[in-house]
């Protein structure tokens, strides 16, 4: 742990919401771990051991408490190697990669061998990933059995069990008590149109910034930012298939989180689901530690996040476009590419008509026919080779991506270089050090006029240098 068991408590005591989700506390009389903000009467001293995770702490024979719901709490932001190599572990597990697949695959596609994955992975987690793997299923069925109408057997499948009986077996043997239990004592939820989550991040949050950097990029039929919340189609990878529906995402008005509504049939790939969209608004970010980096950079706005991704490739196709045009000029392209070749999708919302094109879908396009849509016809090559390799395998555009190796193989594509391979590895990689140099914007900010001087200046700010560009684009906007 990077944090001392006095400091630990210290936190704990003063519920300091700074910490949720970097540790968890285990009371040794009651049996239960916490949340460091939990609002139950604070344990004393004696009674309270520390752990870097959920899952650490349920392997130590805790439950969860009813009260602080563990399974809301933030997630985490990798920074060093081991770190960042384990949390993109602990990304793939939580979107249902052990469920179908074994640890060697795991490290397989992380470029690693499973020994090494299993020791970074205890280093940062105090746990195994197959131990992590258990407790995410159980917490995210915790937190369907609480937050929705599923039934119980449909909890089970969305939360990645083989079979109802392992599902009931272990949930009494882990929380002592069954999921019946835990279902009677939840408030009822009226049955609507859509599934409801709480994902929490740590104060603060600047949600008016993210909400204006998505709706100046929002691509029609896409998406939507209305009256405070952003709305969008979504197609996520499933078992047996493509899931396709909608979101919608809001802050809660009273707490340090964000309130998730899904559509009902995007409830066979709710763990994948949930991990994009805490992609998408940085929720593993730690605004303290980002702070202190950055220093007068982020006096004005500490809460700014970087906006991740949903779908690597969609990321990928807006950089491919956005290069060198204005951000409304590379929209309305991106609207007309979107329409031409998505797919049409029904939903509450009229603003919400299609879902981006899959990248199998543009492989089998020619890049004439994405041309005719006002694409250069050297971006339209560049977006048929950037599918093809996605299709292949070859390519991945996800936080565990490898990112050197992703950066190379963006900026061998026809027409890429430092700027979009940094651009989405700022988006769609999440990766916290990601530098577009040559950006305009940044150099303008800078008031440096060459990119070589532009990287010179902003090593002070490593290793988040991608929350530095969303603060210099942000100063541009204040001089404006």
């Amino acid at each position: 742990m990077l944090l001392n068991e006095d400091q630990c408590y210290r936190a704990l005591v003063a519920h300091d919401a700074r910490f949720d989700g970097r540790f968890f506390v285990g009371v040794g009389t009651t049996r239960i771990y916490c949340r460091p903000v939990c609002t139950a009467r604070t344990p004393l001293r004696r009674n309270c051991r520390f752990f870097p995770s959920a899952a650490a702490a349920e392997a130590q024979g805790f439950r969860p408490c009813l009260r602080c719901r563990p399974e809301l709490a933030p997630g985490h932001a990798a920074v060093d190697a081991s770190s960042r190599l384990a949390q993109a572990a602990a990304g793939m597990i939580e979107d249902g990669r052990l469920t179908d697949s074994g640890l060697d695959d795991l490290a397989r596609t992380l470029g690693i061998t499973d020994r090494h994955l299993r020791r970074v992975f205890q280093q940062e987690f105090g746990v195994s990933p197959v131990e992590y793997a258990q407790t995410q299923r159980l917490l995210l069925a915790k937190r369907l059995l609480t937050d929705t109408n599923l039934a119980v057997i449909d909890v089970a499948m969305a939360s990645g069990f083989a079979s109802l009986r392992r599902f009931n077996d272990l949930f009494r043997t882990r929380y002592r008590m069954t999921p019946g239990d835990l279902r009677r004592g939840a408030v009822a939820r009226a049955h609507g149109e859509g599934l409801v989550f709480t994902l929490a991040y740590r104060p603060p949050y600047d949600w008016e910034a993210m909400l204006d950097f998505l709706g100046r990029r929002a691509i029609d039929g896409v998406e939507a930012v209305e009256r405070g919340r952003y709305w969008r189609s979504v197609r996520v990878a499933a078992k047996g298939g493509d899931a396709t529906g909608w979101i919608s995402v809001e802050r809660s008005p009273r707490r340090s989180s964000l309130r998730v509504t899904a559509s009902p049939a995007l409830a066979q790939a709710l763990p994948q689901l949930l991990a994009r969209v805490k992609h998408l608004f940085d929720l593993g970010c730690r605004p303290d530690d980002i702070a202190q980096a950055l220093g007068s950079l982020a006096e004005t706005r500490p809460g700014l996040r970087v906006p991740g991704s949903i779908d690597g490739f969609e990321t990928a196709v807006r950089a491919i476009i956005g290069q060198q045009v204005s951000v409304k000029a590379a929209t309305r392209i991106c609207s007309r590419f979107a329409k031409a070749f998505g797919e049409p999708l029904e939903t509450p919302n009229a603003a919400l008509t299609t879902l981006f094109p899959s990248a199998r879908a543009i492989a089998a396009l020619e890049p004439a026919e994405i041309a005719a849509q006002g694409v250069v016809l050297a971006r339209a090559r560049a977006i048929c080779v950037l599918a093809r390799e996605l299709v292949a395998g070859r390519l991945r555009l996800d936080p565990s991506a490898d990112i050197d190796r992703t950066l190379e193989q963006l900026q061998a594509l026809p027409g890429v270089g430092p700027w979009t391979a940094h651009y989405v590895a700022m988006r769609a990689l999440a990766w916290p050090d990601a530098f577009p140099h040559p950006d305009v914007g940044v150099l303008n900010a800078l008031e440096k006029a060459t990119p070589k001087r532009a990287l010179e200046a902003a090593e002070r700010w490593r290793p988040w240098r991608a929350y530095a560009v969303m603060h210099l684009w942000k100063s541009l906007e204040r001089q404006t």
